[in-house]
């Protein structure tokens, strides 16, 4: 195994690993405190995060707001609340010399919002800015505003190109890295391309390569990327340290650290971790971003998979092969289906799911009555968690805060799921994220006997390359 040294990365020499942002109070400020502390770069989650009272209590993030623009207030400044706390308690677990980051995501509401309110609040503490999901052009203008360094999140290198030329070019004096997240083995969000098969997965190499190729030909020869997805044990990664084609590279671990003593999951997540086998993590396209995800395929995403499967096309009135009546709603509003898909409906109203609800493609999804109001009512209580979301149709930069569409109940609301499970909720009623290797917790014997590290301890055996 090749010697694992250190990289200069923001202006700093650090280990070449870094923690990856996890969702909603998921990598926190003593995860992120902790890995910087053992020589790595620490990344909290600004994305909703935790806030607390003067006991040191969670404050939940509830809303009363009547309005979606009132509880879009509210939630941007629960957001900026969150990251500070996060920020101060990264720093304090990590000491004076650690560097901490915060990752934020570009299509999450307020974003911009909330990432000055927290550097404004946190000044000093941040070192770095993660950011992805969507096409971040304003990071690079953020950064060089706050003297921080960024670190945009993209999957190709076209993605990048696009923002050089756009933005990061004129302030290429605080880019600190590039890190590519391999959107066939990361867990969470992935920048899948629509010239892109999510059922046929590129090796990274190649992308990275072609990654550095672009990046050189911006003059960014020295300029750290950071891999991400798939990192488990280094040695299999052994061709990529000091090769010349790829330069400067570090390893972003995900996954690994949600099993750790510091990681704020629940005991019952942790375990639920060493009992999952190959296949067991979907990448799979439900999340109201418009973005692929990789999750757990658990009773949450297999409702899901159900809602999507029972279901037709309809049209307003008889016209080419819609041609046999059906009556939905209350008052058995005719809408005209093709005559299997009318049997197909029938039965399916027969098995209990009888409540049609319309999409915004022109289809009906068929649900019981209980599945109905829960969508119904989750949908009403939109808070603008995302800049735009298909769920509920909210649109933050539109003026009337909705997007011109149905909102679409095959997708689901991903504020309250994610919060849910973050603070002891069903593993099975709700969305899980976890990197595609999520699997070999169980197999890798460095976890026998339901051995859990610390922070230090993990990145120490990290090192080892094993």
């Amino acid at each position: 195994m090749k010697a694992i040294n250190a990289i200069r990365m923001g202006g700093a020499d650090v280990l070449p690993l870094v923690e990856g942002g996890k969702g909603v109070a998921v990598s926190n400020g003593l995860t992120a405190g902790a890995w910087a502390a053992a020589g790595g770069v620490g990344t909290f989650s600004a994305v909703n995060a935790d806030s607390y009272d003067a006991e040191g209590r969670t404050i939940r993030q509830v809303y009363h707001g009547k309005t979606r623009r009132d509880r879009h207030e509210e939630l941007v400044a629960y957001g900026i609340a969150g990251g500070i706390a996060q920020a101060r308690e990264a720093r304090d677990v990590g000491g004076p010399k650690a560097r901490i980051h915060a990752n934020i995501l570009w299509e999450m509401g307020g974003a911009e919002r909330v990432i000055r309110g927290v550097l404004e609040g946190a000044r000093g503490i941040i070192n770095g800015i993660t950011c992805g999901a969507g096409m971040p052009y304003k990071l690079a203008e953020i950064a060089r505003d706050f003297g921080v360094h960024y670190y945009p999140i993209v999957s190709s290198a076209r993605a990048f190109s696009a923002l050089w030329k756009r933005s990061y070019g004129k302030v290429s004096e605080w880019l600190g890295g590039v890190v590519y997240e391999d959107p066939w083995l990361a867990g969470g969000h992935n920048g899948l391309s629509n010239s892109e098969d999510p059922r046929k997965p590129e090796a990274p190499y190649e992308r990275v390569r072609k990654l550095r190729e672009q990046m050189r030909s911006f003059g960014l020869d020295d300029t750290p990327i950071i891999m991400a997805g798939g990192v488990w044990w280094l040695e299999e990664w052994e061709d990529w340290i000091d090769n010349p084609e790829l330069g400067p590279i570090a390893f972003q671990f995900g996954t690994r650290p949600l099993l750790t003593r510091e990681s704020p999951i629940s005991e019952a997540w942790k375990r639920k971790l060493t009992e999952l086998k190959p296949g067991d993590v979907l990448l799979q396209p439900f999340s109201p971003t418009g973005f692929y995800s990789s999750a757990v395929r658990n009773d949450f995403l297999r409702d899901l998979e159900a809602r999507s499967e029972r279901q037709v096309a309809y049209s307003s009135e008889k016209v080419g092969e819609h041609t046999a009546e059906f009556g939905i709603g209350p008052r058995k509003r005719l809408v005209w289906l093709a005559p299997a898909d009318r049997e197909r409906a029938q039965n399916w109203t027969a098995s209990g799911f009888t409540e049609a609800m319309r999409t915004p493609d022109s289809t009906l999804i068929f649900v019981t009555p209980e599945s109905s109001r829960e969508i119904l009512a989750d949908q009403v209580a939109c808070m603008g968690c995302l800049s735009q979301c298909r769920f509920s149709n909210w649109a933050q930069h539109s003026p009337t805060l909705d997007n011109g569409k149905k909102a679409d109940p095959r997708s689901f609301c991903i504020q309250k799921t994610l919060q849910d499970i973050a603070h002891d909720g069903s593993l099975e009623d709700n969305l899980m994220f976890a990197g595609h290797n999520a699997y070999r917790f169980g197999s890798d014997p460095f976890y026998s006997n339901g051995f859990v590290p610390t922070v230090k301890q993990l990145v120490e055996r990290i090192m080892t390359g094993r």
